[in-house]
């Protein structure tokens, strides 16, 4: 059968006294994308699981993975079997890669994006770079079938808009589909049936929901409006296209820059959305792909599984539940120490209690939180409101966002008008509309790997332009490499700007976030920018005074995690005391080892 892991979690918490009738016969475990799994909750999640069930059943069960995505296939081995990697089959595929076929097409941002009046046409230039990419998406693609990749929700949502006004305008069917994960399960699938059905142009603009897992059938091209997420993310976007024999993949990119003025940064002038771009190309044609991070801790997951192992069991010793998770399951990392603690928190909470025989027993809220069907999952899910139309359900916001009724709104590609709140209900009635303003969804923009840093770092000091930019991206990277001769940043590090310095470390997103972390500790404020560090009231020497006496000692990452002050982000980080959570935060988000070595080359 096909399952996720949440449904197999369910099966082990409602049936556990059932599990070596229900697995049995259970021959083989096929993981389908397993790039995905490896390094993530959902995936420690997976792997401990598949543990529980080997273990309930008293055999081991054949585990087959499947990738397209995997640079270092070692991790793949550790990932299936981490008992014995050496005894994981290697099969991969000598087959020639498809032709590609690839345009980063470049665009100056004139105005922040912001929405034109309803009264506005789509020809004046109140957010010309967004208005321009339409056109040319519309021009292009129209009659098609093709992915237009989004990396967020309320962009996805604006261009939609966007093309299907531009449908209206010339009198055309609309063919444009938004697809997202907040949109409701009817017209996610609404706009997949497009896709499949046979001679019907569909055009779908989606987040990372169609990225993989779904069979859409054959598309004409793949289009990405700006910065790809990762390496990987683009590989698995681009082979979306081009599945029929000899066809090519075909990959259209747009990118926007904001157009220079007196008010610009020099980290803007250097066009560092345009750099990674082409970084994140040249290392996909490498044929190289993020390696998952393999340090953390995952001990919201490990919270999770021992409160369903209890519920599975109905009862568990605290050591058998040690050996089963930690000493021969999947969280290696964790030793007595740290998990009698966690034990103590989830006792502190009433989430688990022990009885006179030794025995973990859920206790009364750990009952009704296992018994609650959010419980399934190891990943945050926030709470939402509904958006409803005449008793249909269009989909769901972020509960923080901020409603008020009269208020106009673009979801699904329309227009609407916030008719009545219903907070208790958590539901909001809306009507159709004409005007209307896309909604904030949040989500980020991920982790970037030190590898990338460092190609954008020789995209810069090459004199090489790439074939697969158009005109104004050929443009927007000169002005960039000029930015950078400019600076010197090919003999520095360091620039001050007024009474702010800006670091360049060349590193991803863990080495950054370290430094930022360590700079905080030393009382300076910090902001994470796409390529550097802005250090609010600093100078090059006075930074360098107060780094020099750190270099020869490194903090210990469990201390220097104290100075963060929002280290809950996973699912149940809020059942872990502070010591916990400083350990698991800098189990993940920190790492002294890579970040001093970049400090010191700062400094020198």
């Amino acid at each position: 059968m096909i399952i996720t892991p949440e449904a197999l979690e369910a099966m082990l918490i409602n049936h556990g006294h059932d599990v070596l009738r229900l697995f049995s016969a259970l021959q083989y475990i096929v993981i389908d994308e397993l790039h995905v799994f490896i390094g993530s909750e959902r995936g420690q999640q997976l792997r401990s699981i598949l543990h529980r069930i080997e273990q309930a059943i008293g055999k081991t069960i054949p585990r087959i993975g499947l990738s397209a995505t995997l640079g270092d296939m070692s991790l793949a081995q550790d990932y299936l079997r981490p008992e014995a990697p050496e005894n994981v089959q290697m099969i991969i595929s000598e087959a020639a890669g498809r032709e590609v076929k690839l345009q980063l097409r470049g665009y100056r941002k004139v105005v922040p994006g912001i929405f034109e009046l309803p009264e506005m046409s789509l020809s004046q230039d109140a957010c010309g770079d967004e208005i321009a990419i339409a056109e040319h998406l519309f021009k292009t693609l129209r009659g098609q079938k093709n992915l237009i990749f989004v990396n967020r929700r309320q962009d996805v949502e604006q261009y939609a808009d966007r093309l299907n006004r531009l449908c209206t305008d010339k009198r055309v069917p609309k063919e444009f589909f938004p697809h997202h994960g907040s949109l409701s399960k009817d017209l996610r699938l609404a706009a997949e049936e497009a896709l499949q059905e046979r001679n019907r142009p569909a055009n779908v603009l989606c987040t990372s929901t169609l990225e993989l897992g779904i069979d859409i059938g054959a598309v004409n091209s793949i289009a990405q409006i700006g910065v790809p997420f990762s390496v990987a993310s683009l590989r698995q976007r681009l082979g979306r296209s081009g599945r029929g024999a000899g066809d090519p993949s075909v990959l259209r990119m747009y990118v926007m820059e904001p157009e220079i003025n007196p008010m610009i940064s020099p980290e803007e002038m250097l066009r560092p959305a345009l750099v990674q771009s082409i970084a994140t190309v040249n290392l996909l044609l490498k044929g190289w792909y993020e390696p998952p991070m393999l340090k953390r801790l995952h001990l919201s997951t490990l919270v999770q599984q021992i409160l369903s192992s209890i519920a599975q069991w109905g009862g568990i010793r605290p050591n058998d539940c040690w050996k089963l998770l930690c000493e021969s399951g999947v969280f290696p990392g964790v030793d007595e120490r740290t998990f009698i603690h966690i034990l103590r928190c989830l006792g502190q909470l009433e989430m688990v209690v022990q009885g006179a025989d030794g025995l973990l027993l859920l206790g009364l809220k750990g009952e009704r939180l296992v018994g609650h069907y959010s419980f399934f999952t190891a990943f945050n899910t926030p709470e939402e409101y509904q958006i409803v139309n005449e008793g249909k359900l269009l989909g769901t916001l972020p509960i923080e966002y901020p409603l008020v009724e009269g208020r106009f709104m673009i979801f699904a590609a329309r227009r609407w008008q916030i008719k009545k709140v219903r907070q208790d209900e958590r539901v909001i009635e809306v009507e159709k509309a004409t005007a209307g303003q896309v909604p904030s969804f949040g989500g980020g923009a991920g982790i970037v790997h030190d590898r990338i840093r460092q190609e954008m770092l020789k995209v810069y000091q090459s004199d090489t332009v790439p074939a697969f930019l158009d005109k104004t991206a050929k443009d927007l990277l000169q002005e960039g490499r000029n930015a950078f001769n400019h600076y010197e940043l090919d003999r520095r590090s360091m620039l001050q700007n007024g009474d702010r310095l800006l670091l360049f470390p060349w590193s991803g997103t863990v080495v950054m976030n370290t430094l930022a972390v360590q700079l905080s500790e030393l009382g300076y404020a910090v902001d994470q920018g796409a390529i550097a560090l802005t250090v609010e009231a600093a100078t090059i020497p006075g930074l360098r005074q107060k780094i020099q006496p750190l270099l020869g000692h490194p903090p210990n990452p469990v201390v220097l995690a104290e100075v963060v002050a929002n280290k809950e982000q996973d699912k149940y980080d809020r059942f872990l005391s502070q010591s916990l959570l400083c350990l698991n935060y800098a189990s993940s988000q920190l790492d002294i080892d890579r970040t001093w070595p970049v400090l010191r080359e700062l400094i020198a």
